[in-house]
């Protein structure tokens, strides 16, 4: 049995590096719990953008504090997964504490967090991370600094390597169009900076008359940052964690499996279903926590493109209950931003002359915004619903969680306002955990 200080008990971590490898003597122990029985029940939470471990485990720990008391009578276990990712110092988490480190840091400027967390996450690109933030302190006003800023990005987070990481970037494919870079790494970088300084005005973080290109400079490294997370959490979802939930089916061929994801770490444990070994039937329910990748991920064929579906199409079927997606309009990380990079990240087949404005939300809209979208039945109901119950006992439903997700300050809104007694209620509905 183990206990980090979370609160609750039996809870282990699984913790995985970029490729997917998991901690071997982690997942051992893990094993060993579950073959010794006692368990039934096992809720498996991934984070999205994280600082660090001890943030991650403050997040299980607040999560899960309420579980033993809404199901007294059930033999729960609690796994939270670890793995490398980040986030930027600046953007709130209700009820959390920034660092002392951070400090007060005004407009596009680094704190020292952020930057902690850039060297961590991009080995070996010290140089590049203090060019960036000489520039982001400095804001030249020549007009090639924000094509050098883009240079620099591009050079923080390059293209893919061939290797493990060179998968699962796209939430959507397209039958013989191959996946490119995003646009926002290869469009002109004072372009795009204006757009996502427009965006950020608009989204409440700052009031300038004239949008500071430099805010958008900063949007568009947290955005780059965001597309090698994205891309992270594909590859430890399906090359990871999917493999080690097989190991615990082989393990505890009776253990009820239900996972949980933050952000992209609804994408991680979405892509885990891809990674299942056939046959595994051990997943029961899964939650996205506002999640954080295209809400066309699992169709079959996307609206007015019969050739394209979403790369997890039919994957909610390995889910032996109901796949449960909640959303917040509260949401500015998912509403504003996501949209806007993804429009900016799309290749030649976006389509021209329509009103932009209106395909932001329909097009390239996030799970966490308006919820799984063109997967034929569907559900959609409202959190107090949802509690009421009974939710469906398989497919995929859709429930608006803006009741309680709602509060948070700019760039992210309400994205990380995910600690509530009433979400543990759903994963516990979700799950038939009683």
């Amino acid at each position: 049995m183990a206990d980090t200080g979370t609160g609750v008990a039996p809870y282990w971590e699984l913790t995985f590096d970029a490729d997917g490898d998991v901690d071997v003597p982690e997942r051992d122990r893990l094993l060993a719990g579950a073959r010794a029985g006692g368990v039934r029940d096992l809720i498996v939470f991934a984070h999205g953008w994280n600082d660090d471990r001890s943030g991650a485990t403050r997040l299980y720990q607040r999560f899960f504090a309420p579980v033993p008391g809404l199901a007294p009578a059930a033999r729960i276990g609690y796994v939270g997964v670890i793995w490398p990712s980040m986030r930027f110092c600046d953007e709130p988490i209700p009820d959390f504490p920034r660092s002392t480190a951070a400090g007060t840091v005004p407009g596009p400027a680094l704190d020292k967090d952020t930057r902690r967390a850039l060297l961590e996450t991009f080995p070996g690109r010290a140089t590049v991370v203090d060019r960036l933030t000489r520039m982001l302190d400095q804001q030249p006003r020549e007009a090639a600094a924000l094509e050098e800023f883009g240079r620099l990005v591009r050079l923080l987070v390059e293209v893919v390597p061939p290797g493990p990481q060179a998968h699962f970037t796209a939430d959507t494919v397209t039958e013989g169009v191959p996946e490119r870079e995003p646009g926002i790494l290869t469009r002109p970088a004072a372009d795009v900076c204006a757009e996502f300084a427009r965006a950020a005005a608009g989204a409440g973080q700052e009031s300038f008359s004239l949008p500071n290109p430099w805010e958008g400079a900063k949007e568009l490294l947290r955005q780059a940052t965001y597309y090698t997370m994205k891309r992270r959490a594909g590859t430890v979802g399906e090359r990871g964690l999917g493999p080690a939930v097989g190991r615990l089916a082989e393990a505890a061929p009776g253990l009820r499996v239900h996972l949980i994801g933050h952000s992209f770490g609804g994408r991680l444990v979405s892509f885990a279903l891809r990674g299942l070994p056939a046959g595994v039937r051990t997943v029961k329910s899964l939650t996205l926590l506002q999640g954080a990748f295209s809400h066309y991920a699992f169709a079959a064929r996307l609206p007015g493109d019969p050739r394209a579906g979403g790369v997890l199409q039919g994957q909610e079927n390995r889910v032996d209950g109901p796949l449960v997606c909640c959303t917040s309009r509260f949401d500015t990380a998912l509403g504003t931003f996501y949209p806007l990079a993804s429009r900016m990240a799309d290749d030649d087949r976006s389509v021209l002359g329509v009103d932009i404005g209106a395909l932001l939300g329909a097009r390239w809209g996030a799970m966490g915004h308006d919820g799984v979208q063109a997967v034929p039945g569907t559900r959609a109901c409202t959190l107090a619903e949802a509690l009421r119950g009974p939710l469906p006992a398989s497919g995929c439903v859709n429930v608006d969680a803006a009741g309680v997700v709602r509060r948070g300050g700019p760039p992210a809104g309400a994205h990380s306002d995910i600690v509530h007694p009433e979400l543990a209620r759903l994963v516990l509905a979700a799950g038939r955990v009683v």
